[in-house]
């Protein structure tokens, strides 16, 4: 979006939109519906068989499987099958990652350099399979997640089993429908070669997300890594600027939508239920708008850590709301930053 309408070869873009955006209702996506059921199930299935295993530590790898389903989702066919292929492989990458890194004790500072890592990783294997959503968001999430738990080495093997069957469900249930409908397909898989700035970018607003939010000593530093990578997976300083607005307001917001869930203190069954009931939920928002979606979001991610772990309600909300914060100032610091340096040139 260009802030007078004209194109980019007259002037550079700038970070202006209108603040209303913050509240426009996108068009209904075609086959939104569709999409959510594909996730819920992808997300139900692998979550309930560890629960009901009496293996609910094992949530969060199955958990960040199953979001290689979030993956494609205006694909169909071999192109779908393969981005989700491809996303589902770094998922996995990810968590066992993250595994290593929870058997080494890496401490905050180790997982704040092994997040980096992924981040340039992700951003560029992103930009080769033209992943949509982009980037790597999702990566950061369960690196993260699964690096800040006490982990023993004999649980890196049970990462990497446990995520990879959750994301193979994933794409069995995304993919189905076109084995069974037996309808070719039109398009073809599109490659594009790495490079451009965004593994740059996304370095440096993840890596300084995280040091801040490590220095300040916050019990979650990753939150505020993929805080500061959101906005950079949709295109455009202007929409990035919007999405980093969406971030913080949606997810401040959604900390209130977070409290009731949160205080109820479910049972994993039903807690599990409830995930997935919002998870298909934020498939229907998402794609209307960001911000709204975060009321929803908010509240899964912070009833999915509870799963296999017990954590102060109280310290979990400030820790969602300041870190979110943290992520999405640096983010909005750095295309400042490159929209002043644009329009010195």
């Amino acid at each position: 979006m260009w802030s007078d309408g004209r194109d980019s070869t007259s002037r550079p873009p700038t970070l202006d939109f209108a603040w209303p955006d913050l509240l426009r209702l996108n068009p209904v996506p075609a086959g939104s519906h569709r999409v959510a059921v594909r996730a819920g199930l992808s997300v139900a299935v692998p979550l309930l068989a560890v629960v009901l295993l009496d293996r609910t530590p094992w949530a969060a790898y199955a958990a960040f499987g199953a979001f290689t389903s979030l993956y494609g989702r205006n694909h169909v066919h071999l192109p779908r099958a393969v981005m989700q292929a491809t996303a589902g492989a770094a998922l996995v990458t990810s968590v066992t990652f993250g595994a290593v890194l929870a058997a080494l004790q890496a401490g905050p500072w180790g997982l704040v350099a092994g997040t980096i890592v992924i981040t340039v990783l992700g951003s560029l294997v992103s930009g080769v399979f033209d992943w949509h959503p982009s980037g790597p968001l999702f990566m950061i999430f369960g690196l993260g997640t699964v690096a800040s738990g006490s982990g023993q080495w004999s649980e890196v093997p049970v990462a990497l089993a446990v995520s990879a069957a959750s994301a193979l469900l994933a794409v069995v249930i995304g993919n189905v429908g076109a084995v069974i409908g037996r309808v070719p397909s039109q398009t073809r898989p599109r490659l594009r070669a790495p490079g451009g700035p965004d593994p740059v970018r996304y370095l440096l607003a993840v890596g300084a997300a995280g040091t801040i939010a490590t220095l300040l000593g916050i019990g979650h530093p990753w939150w505020a890594m993929v805080a500061a990578a959101a906005p950079l997976s949709v295109r455009g300083r202007s929409h990035q600027a919007l999405r980093a607005g969406h971030r913080i307001a949606g997810t401040l917001l959604g900390l209130l939508t977070s409290v009731p869930l949160l205080l109820l203190e479910l049972d994993p069954v039903p807690l599990v239920l409830v995930v997935v009931v919002l998870q298909v939920v934020t498939e229907l928002l998402v794609g209307r708008n960001y911000g709204f979606a975060l009321l929803v979001i908010t509240p899964m991610a912070l009833l999915m850590g509870q799963l296999g772990s017990t954590q102060s309600t109280t310290g979990l909300l400030f820790d969602r709301g300041v870190e979110t914060v943290i992520g999405a100032v640096v983010a909005i610091a750095l295309l400042a930053a490159e929209n002043r340096r644009a329009h010195q040139w």
